[in-house]
């Protein structure tokens, strides 16, 4: 089965349905790459979709191993854009959890697990995943 189907709508933009849900997304290129910026290009998604495995990851390591939830968390995500060739250079995350008392234990492991997401593991080695904890 499909994950999702796309249209392409003209002027640069697209719409995409997860086919499980029926969910929907609009993308349009950037304005630095001939676009309105008017919703997330696809390279802002790869960025997104870093920060959201992250959070996803961790709250399932959070369940399975009952240690400190992170209910709460938030991540700020920043797209490095190089050239020559045009492509994402960067990515920076910076992960904020609730005030909880975790324990070095727990921070270890949230911290692993950021860095080995099926995302974060997907991406090319070239490019550069910088992860910020805030605890």
């Amino acid at each position: 089965m499909a994950t999702s189907t796309l249209n392409y709508l003209g002027g640069l933009r697209t719409e995409a349905v997860h086919v499980q849900s029926g969910a929907q997304l609009i993308t349009d290129a950037p304005t630095d790459n001939h676009g309105k910026g008017e919703a997330f290009s696809p390279t802002d998604l790869t960025a997104t979709s870093l920060a959201a495995c992250i959070l996803t990851t961790m709250g399932i390591v959070s369940q399975t191993r009952s240690i400190t939830p992170i209910d709460g968390a938030t991540a700020e995500t920043t797209k490095v854009m190089y050239a020559e060739p045009r492509r994402i250079g960067e990515i920076h995350v910076k992960i904020t959890f609730p005030k909880n008392n975790y324990s070095q234990k727990d921070k270890d492991i949230y911290e692993r697990t950021a860095h080995t997401c099926p995302v974060a593991k997907s991406l090319h080695p070239d490019l550069k995943q910088v992860l910020e904890f805030v605890w």
